[in-house]
């Protein structure tokens, strides 16, 4: 699984499962171009980057993704501190809890904007680039987007948009030989809910009960989320496109009994 030398852009790389991701690639001896809207965050992971890189620090690039000029900005500046651009990781998201009679059209454009737009967006920018390396993309999904879950109506709409678009661009780009996957997590330990709106004691509670709702009986690592995505980045998946690998500890298998 090793990505020596190639150049990554990742989004959301401030935290999560993008930090645990740019962290694995630096090991794996990527260059990177780290995006986030928090510059403290990334600029620690950036350090933990570069403890492990052979290429001195990750380029970092502040954008707030629903701003296609600031999209622009970083597709411009990866390319002009590299020139070439291998890997692709589309992994910021949101999350907003509500249900079809309490979800606002405010909230549900705020999700659709962050996890189905800007990655379309950011992606017609990156297909030149990654055409011309005969590179790959790999988004950053949910069991939501394979499973139906009560409460996250608008997360559960985007991310199997997302699914849908990894497959079809996956098709569109296949004759360019660059490959399109997604990883599908299921509850991976990381901000994600709380930014949702769970509190500390909720947010306990939502972990005890992972322990019944995925199979192998514990949530997930963020870093057991990146070992996937740089599998995937990987020339060890050189023959795999769009797939959507569940990486949920057998939620997507299980049904009620």
């Amino acid at each position: 699984m090793q990505l020596a030398g190639k150049v990554a852009l990742i989004t959301g790389a401030s935290s999560g499962i993008g930090a645990a991701t740019s962290i694995a690639f630096a090991k794996a001896g990527a260059r990177l171009s780290l995006t986030g809207r928090n510059m403290e965050n990334l600029t620690e992971v950036s350090r933990q980057c570069t403890k492990h890189s052979q290429h001195g620090e990750p380029f970092m690039v502040l954008g707030e993704l629903t701003d296609e000029n600031d999209l622009e900005g970083i597709v411009l500046q990866t390319m002009a501190k590299y020139g070439r651009l291998d890997i692709l990781v589309n992994n910021a998201g949101v999350l907003e809890t509500g249900t079809i009679e309490t979800t606002s059209m405010e909230q549900y454009d705020r999700v659709m904007n962050v996890n189905v737009r800007s990655v379309y967006a950011l992606t017609r920018l990156c297909v030149p680039h990654l055409a011309a390396s005969k590179g790959n993309i790999v988004n950053v999904s949910s069991v939501n987007g394979l499973r139906s879950f009560a409460g996250v109506l608008a997360y559960n709409i985007s991310k199997s948009a997302l699914d849908q678009f990894t497959r079809c661009v996956a098709l569109e780009l296949a004759p360019k030989q660059v490959r399109v996957n997604s990883v599908n997590p299921g509850v991976t330990i990381t901000e994600l809910q709380k930014r949702g709106g769970m509190d500390e004691q909720a947010y306990a509670a939502f972990l005890e009960r992972s322990k019944t709702t995925h199979a192998l009986g514990r949530p997930g690592e963020a870093e057991e989320v990146a070992n996937a995505i740089t599998f995937l980045a990987s020339d060890a998946a050189s023959f795999i496109t769009g797939a959507n690998l569940p990486v949920d500890g057998g939620r997507h298998a299980m049904c009620p009994r």
